[in-house]
């Protein structure tokens, strides 16, 4: 198939969803967990849950880059614009985020704050006003990181000194680790993040399989994708297997990307990460590599002190670890909207809370 409207042909998915049905009675009850934020739009956009049988059910984890970004985090990019000659360079659906006293959207009336679609117009920006300190917010997961890690390269190459970047890039894998082990939430299956995938591949999955026998489908983003990943799911499960399998293969390959991993391995050390929610996460972050250090606006300027106040009546964390859904938050649609939103989830264009406010509201 080589065109959208192929990929969302309703008599395909009812054949499909037919054979989900039947794979899947027997089975008891199954969790499946996708860990990207596109596919949890995806799921709800396209009605997908109404597509299954009762005992499968998709919960949405941490997939959104938003959402996991700690609450401190975003405390310490606020605290940066009040600093003299600073200006802090973010990717937009940041700027909602509420900190504990302001957001970096407040700020940005101030003049202290730009929104970029990429950290290389960030660099620029430094390259023509060599009197200000630029600051760009590096968050997400290995899909945006390599982007970030040739900017570094390029404000080395350049000889910059007043390009930095406040890190808070994440890894994937081992996080769903961490969710693997949570019998909580009773994981029997991951739909793995295709963004992600299309830079690492398919390997960092296996030590999950492995581990906790749970098997891993990385998944396209389009409705016969998602349905033919559940599928796949179901029979690794019917035949007791825990194998990593590849749906989206017309993109991910085996290998990943070479050049872009060559990239984050050169400029970025992996280190614990703390993410919302769920708490720190040993070697699940991103931190400037020693030979980059200059860059590394933590080791470059002293930033204010803040304090951080937990979210009051808001379930992100729990959202984000599957535990619960947006519709057990007393806040959801009532309080927490889009316009004025209490926590990460209902931000970004990719978290759980949005979805369900824009799909099923």
């Amino acid at each position: 198939m080589k065109y959208i409207d192929e990929f969302r042909n309703l008599d395909i998915a009812a054949k499909i969803s037919g054979l989900i049905k039947e794979d899947a009675k027997g089975l008891g009850e199954m969790n499946f967990m996708e860990v990207c934020g596109t596919h949890t739009m995806a799921v709800e956009r396209f009605g997908i849950r109404q597509m299954l049988p009762e005992n499968i059910r998709l919960i949405s984890g941490p997939g959104c880059p938003v959402c996991v970004t700690p609450k401190n985090y975003v405390d310490k990019a606020i605290a940066l614009t009040s600093l003299e000659n600073v200006i802090v360079f973010s990717f937009g659906d940041m700027l909602k985020v509420p900190g504990t006293n302001s957001s970096l959207f407040k700020q940005k009336s101030k003049g202290k704050v730009r929104i970029v679609y990429s950290a290389f117009d960030a660099a620029l920006f430094a390259e023509k006003n060599q009197d200000k300190k630029i600051v760009f917010l590096g968050i997400g997961f290995e899909t945006t990181t390599p982007t970030v890690a040739a900017t570094v390269k390029y404000a080395k190459k350049k000889k910059m000194k007043n390009f930095f970047v406040y890190s808070g890039h994440k890894i994937m894998p081992p996080a769903m680790k961490l969710l693997a082990s949570d019998k909580r939430v009773n994981i029997k299956g991951f739909l793995c993040p295709a963004h992600v995938s299309a830079i690492i591949g398919m390997k960092p999955y296996v030590k999950v399989c492995e581990e906790y026998n749970i098997p891993c489908v990385i998944a396209g983003f389009e409705p016969l994708d998602i349905l033919h990943s559940v599928l796949m799911l179901i029979r690794q499960a019917r035949s007791k297997k825990a194998e990593v399998e590849n749906q989206y293969n017309r993109v991910v390959k085996f290998s990943g990307n070479i050049e872009a991993l060559r990239l984050i391995d050169e400029v970025f050390s992996i280190n614990d990460s703390d993410w919302r929610g769920i708490g720190v996460i040993k070697n699940s972050g991103l931190i400037l590599s020693k030979g980059y250090r200059e860059f590394d606006i933590e080791k470059n300027i002293d930033l204010p002190e803040v304090k951080t106040s937990a979210d009051k009546g808001c379930i992100c964390g729990s959202v984000l670890k599957g535990i619960k859904t947006p519709l057990d938050c007393a806040l959801f649609s009532k309080k927490c909207t889009p316009e004025n939103p209490y926590g990460a989830c209902m931000v970004s264009s990719e978290g759980a809370c949005a979805a369900y406010y824009r799909y099923r509201k």
